[in-house]
């Protein structure tokens, strides 16, 4: 079993930034790909990216491509995911996701564990 914990959420004004990070206990994850999802208040679950196993491919939604980042340290079983320009419409709570395979996809059902979430609130 693996365990996702999902930490760094917070407060932040539009333009501000935040980094989240996902770390894994239970076992290693560096083999597998990762993903970060969000979802906003009465809305679906959405894709934010995904990492490869070794950190060497990243995807990104559309909506986040050139203000968020994700990265991982394999050795602190830990993903990243850097949050900039941040804009009120990506308040939601944010969650990270481990994939059974090397590299991940852009639907949840592409991923098999899940974190708690954390949330994130941009105010204008």
């Amino acid at each position: 079993q693996v365990q996702l914990v999902d930490s760094g959420g917070g407060l932040v004004q539009a333009g501000g930034s935040l980094r989240l990070s996902c770390t894994a206990s239970g076992r290693t994850v560096r083999n597998r790909a990762m993903g970060w999802f969000r979802q906003a208040p009465g809305k679906e679950r959405e894709f934010v990216g995904t990492i490869s196993w070794n950190g060497a491919s990243t995807y990104y939604a559309d909506s986040v491509k050139g203000r968020f980042t994700i990265s991982r340290d394999n050795a602190k079983n830990t993903v990243y995911l850097q949050l900039n320009s941040l804009k009120p419409e990506d308040t939601a709570v944010y969650y990270c996701a481990l994939a059974p395979s090397y590299y991940g996809g852009n639907h949840d059902r592409d991923y098999d564990y899940w974190g708690q979430g954390t949330q994130v609130t941009v105010s204008s």
